[in-house]
């Protein structure tokens, strides 16, 4: 559930665009700290584009972009550092440096940000790896070694070094069988609420929309064109929405799953 209802990120009147092709126009969002928000929409609609421009690797040609209440395009560099280590972000498919362990991945952030010595780097590094569910002999491997539910948890590791109030979740179950992505969604839930993160999730996956998300933000005509909870997604009257939320994929069959003795979900087998 939503802890408060102040925003922690508020866009406002925003226009991203590449050359001549608009993709986001007078974009109004706001994200209420301590939730959940899901972001859907079409291909083309942006939203990986949304995410980057929030955080600022997209420089928008209009609006306004606040985060923890700072002017994210206005700010010093020396607040821009403040401001990123208050978030982390989990990039597609983990985004790792391949040539570093997953234990020198998480401590990458650590090095950038703050002053520690190497001993305490591992001893965190170990920690965030525990927290995301990867055994402890996952730190000493290559992403090259690690399946690709593994990259993503250590990359889901990675944005929890510097202990942040936000993350940033690009597409974080695409790929991962029915299991697995139940698995992420549950390990995702528990995070927030044991340590009161907001989430950011760029999603098209309709069983993380149901399962974890407090309200869900549609992108359409390159605006936010509706956001609420499911319910209301549910009710919307617009064709895309319809299609989306009450199309063959929604309806499909999907893998009765119950929680194990471990902890983890598995499938029902009659």
């Amino acid at each position: 559930m939503v802890a408060e209802a102040d925003p922690i990120i508020r866009v406002q009147g925003l226009r991203t665009q590449f050359g001549t092709q608009v993709i986001h126009d007078n974009l109004d969002l706001e994200v209420r700290r301590g939730e959940i928000l899901g972001i859907v929409g079409g291909s083309g609609t942006g939203k990986s584009v949304l995410l980057r421009t929030i955080i600022g690797l997209n420089r928008p040609a209009a609006g306004r972009i606040e985060v923890f209440g700072q002017d994210v395009a206005g700010a010093t560099p020396e607040e821009r550092l403040a401001l990123e280590q208050r978030w982390g972000v989990l990039f597609q498919d983990g985004a790792l440096f391949s040539s570093l362990t997953v234990a020198q991945n998480i401590e990458v952030p650590m090095k950038e940000h703050l002053g520690m010595p190497a001993r305490l780097r591992d001893e965190i590094a170990a920690l965030k790896i525990a927290m995301v569910g990867l055994p402890p002999e996952a730190g000493s491997k290559y992403p090259s070694e690690l399946s690709g539910g593994m990259r993503k948890r250590a990359g889901l590791a990675r944005s929890l070094a510097l202990d942040p109030d936000l993350i940033f979740l690009d597409e974080p179950t695409a790929g991962l069988d029915p299991i697995g992505a139940a698995n992420f969604d549950q390990l995702i839930r528990r995070l927030q609420v044991n340590l009161g993160l907001t989430v950011f999730m760029v999603t098209h996956d309709l069983d993380s929309l149901h399962a974890i998300c407090d309200r869900i933000a549609v992108l359409a005509e390159k605006r936010v064109m509706v956001i609420g909870p499911m319910a209301d997604m549910l009710r919307h009257e617009h064709p895309w929405l319809r299609e989306y939320f009450h199309g063959p994929r929604a309806r499909a069959a999907q893998p009765q799953l119950r929680e194990g003795p471990d902890g983890q979900l598995e499938e029902v087998r009659t």
